[in-house]
Order: C-alpha cells, then structure tokens, then sequence
C-alpha cells in the first residue's frame, strides 16, 4: 500500500480489514453516517451485564443527550467521554460498544456526550454541549457516586479534540477542575501542515481530504480559534495530565506528538504512546493483539489516572 512516497506497512492482523473500513465521502454527511453506524453495528456486541446503562438529558440550550454507564464494581472517578466522526458523524448508538469497554476497563463512570453535529450545527454547538456535560457531570458527581475532583474528559478523534478544546476552555474560565485528559489519535489542528498530514494522503479509513472536509463542517468560514483547533492554543500550561495516543498511519498522528510535545514543554506531564503498524481507529478489529493491548491501556490509564 503507498501512501505519499511511503509505503504503509500495516499490522499483519489488521491488513485483512482494511476493506471492511468505508471509503466515507464527508462530503455527504447522510451517507458518511449511515456507513459508520453501518460499520458499528456489526460490531461484536459488549456483554454490559455488569453495569447500570441510563439516558439522561443534560439541562442546556439546547439540552444535551447523554448515557451513563455505571460499572457495578463502583467507581472512584469519571470521564466525560466524546466520540470521534470528524464533527460530522457518530452519537451515542454508535458509540455504546466503545463506552461500554470503557466503563468495563477503566471502572470508571462513564458519560457518553450525543454533541450536536456539523455541518447542521457548526463551532462551537459541539463544544458547548461537550462543556455542558462535564458541568454537569461535576455538579452531579455525588449523585453519580464518585468523586467530583475525580473528573476526566477523554475520546477518540475528533472527540479527542472536543476533549482538549473542553480542558483549555475549563483552565481559561475557572468554573471547575477536570483531572485528567484521555485523548485517543486526536484530531487538532485544521492547518494540516505536519508531515503525516501532507504524506498520508491516502491512507485506511482517513485521509488528507476526509480530515479536510471535517474542518469545513465544522467551521464553516469562521477562521479557527484555540477553543476549535486546540493546535492553535499558544499557551497550554496549567492543563491537566493527558495520556495521548497516535495511530502510525494517520493524517493526524504527527500534530498530537506536537501537541503532547508542547504540553511536556509548558509542565504538564504527559504520557504519549505511537501505535506501530496501526492506522486511525483500526483499534476497532478487536481479533487483533494490538487492538486489544490498546483498548486494554486505555483503560488501565484511566484507572490509575481516576484512582489518584
């Protein structure tokens, strides 16, 4: 496989599944979110038996749909957790397998965030239906049975990208502590301008153009600010911790390394881990070893990171 002037060398375990990833055309936004909840449902279904599921509406402008998933083990902590799909695609049917493992593996409380989504609703709708469920998440904590200092944010993606824009916006207003950021192959920066971005033109399930078309949705003709890039921030101290996590063959690998560079620079700790052989969100082929040492890290991160 060629991408740019490389060739792609995928984990042998997950080159056989590269077809099953839909070529999605973000130009067409129905479509695109038809094949992913496509995709997502023929996902192996997560055995939740052993957790407490409920849907709940966020009070808001408009309010704000979330599912909380409570592991029955108890927890000492949760995340506000915010699914990737370029600002475009996803909710919280597509993503209940992968809040499920999260909740499973991390023991942690869980709130799945259904944002509102581009291009319908450009920046900053997702943002603020992100920040309203973190608040809210704080104010409910003891409602929720954990600890309100004891709150992380967290997701794949663009969601991972929601989640650090969430964390600056939290620092600048001073409205509450978030103690943790889990940011899974975050998309950040709109520029596109790092090597991965300009080389990976073509590679599995994300490309130059899809990554393109996702900044257009989302921002429409406003130019970026921090808060929608988060790439963009010139000061990133005083944030919290964050694990962050890059696939090899991602367009957006190379700005995370930066951002988890610059956040080492400004004090923060971080812990930055680059996936050999993987390529954005293949984590999902769960028969694959490094599919299932990723999804179990993640969860071992957050455990430890919610338990301190």
């Amino acid at each position: 496989m060629i991408s740019g002037t490389r060739v792609v060398r995928v984990d042998r375990e997950l080159e056989p599944f590269i077809s099953m990833f839909p070529k999605a055309d973000l130009n067409d936004p129905t479509t695109a979110r038809q094949k992913l909840a496509e995709l997502s449902a023929k996902a192996p279904a997560f055995d939740s038996r052993e957790m407490d599921i409920e849907d709940r509406r966020v009070p808001a402008t408009p309010d704000v749909p979330v599912r909380i998933y409570r592991p029955h083990s108890g927890a000492q902590g949760a995340i506000v957790w915010l699914h990737g799909g370029g600002f475009v695609m996803g909710g919280l049917d597509v993503e209940h397998p992968w809040a499920a493992r999260i909740a499973d593996s991390s023991k942690a409380v869980v709130v799945s965030v259904g944002y509102r989504l581009a291009p319908e609703h450009r920046f900053p709708a997702a943002l603020d239906d992100a920040y309203a469920a973190v608040m809210w998440t704080a104010e409910h904590a003891m409602e929720l049975g954990v600890d309100a200092q004891h709150i992380a944010v967290g997701g794949h993606a663009a969601g991972a990208g929601l989640a650090a824009a969430v964390a600056l916006r939290a620092r600048d207003q001073r409205r509450l502590a978030i103690s943790f950021q889990l940011l899974n192959q975050p998309e950040l920066d709109d520029r596109q301008e790092t090597w991965s971005a300009r080389n990976f033109t073509d590679t599995p399930f994300m490309t130059r153009e899809k990554v393109s078309a996702s900044w257009r949705h989302y921002l429409g003709s406003a130019p970026a600010s921090p808060y929608a890039a988060p790439a963009r921030a010139s000061d990133l101290s005083d944030l919290p911790p964050a694990y962050i996590t890059t696939a090899e063959f991602d367009p957006n690998r190379d700005e995370a390394v930066v951002y988890a560079q610059r956040l080492m620079e400004a004090g923060v700790p971080v812990e930055l881990h680059q996936w050999r052989g993987t390529f954005h969100g293949s984590q999902a082929v769960l028969s694959a070893e490094v599919s299932q040492r990723q999804i179990a890290e993640l969860g071992a991160v957050l455990h430890h990171a919610l338990a301190g």
